[in-house]
């Protein structure tokens, strides 16, 4: 049956978002490694948090340098001079995160810390 006949045709759902305050806290370690990875770069560039899908959690955090984006939707924390965004529909998976840094014989990296998460993978970088 065509449109007209009334099969086949859905328009996509759009729901609002939960958008909260966001607050994160990061370590002395964690505000070293990035000053150092941003290398004089904080005034044209930000780091940027999010959640992703995927994983074996179902969520996965993403860090990234990047060029400042548009503000619009996005909540911006100082830190050190570091500007570091968050967008809106991450922020009540992303509220309360610690990020911390690690430096082992084994690798090192940013690690995160989520009060939020129900559950996490063991590589710390999945949650729910």
């Amino acid at each position: 049956m065509g449109i007209l006949g009334g099969g086949g045709f859905t328009l996509p759902v759009v729901s609002e978002v939960e958008v909260v305050d966001v607050s994160i806290d990061m370590t002395d370690a964690a505000r070293s490694a990035l000053s150092a990875s941003m290398g004089g770069d904080e005034d044209t560039h930000v780091l940027l948090i999010s959640a992703q899908s995927g994983g074996c959690s179902g969520y996965m955090y993403d860090m990234a340098i990047v060029e400042a984006p548009e503000t619009s939707g996005f909540q911006i924390i100082e830190i050190d001079k570091i500007r570091v965004f968050i967008h809106n529909k991450d922020s009540v998976m992303l509220n309360g995160i610690r990020v911390d840094y690690k430096d082992s014989l084994m690798g090192g990296g940013f690690q995160i810390e989520n009060p939020n998460a129900s559950k996490s993978c063991g590589c710390g970088q999945s949650f729910s």
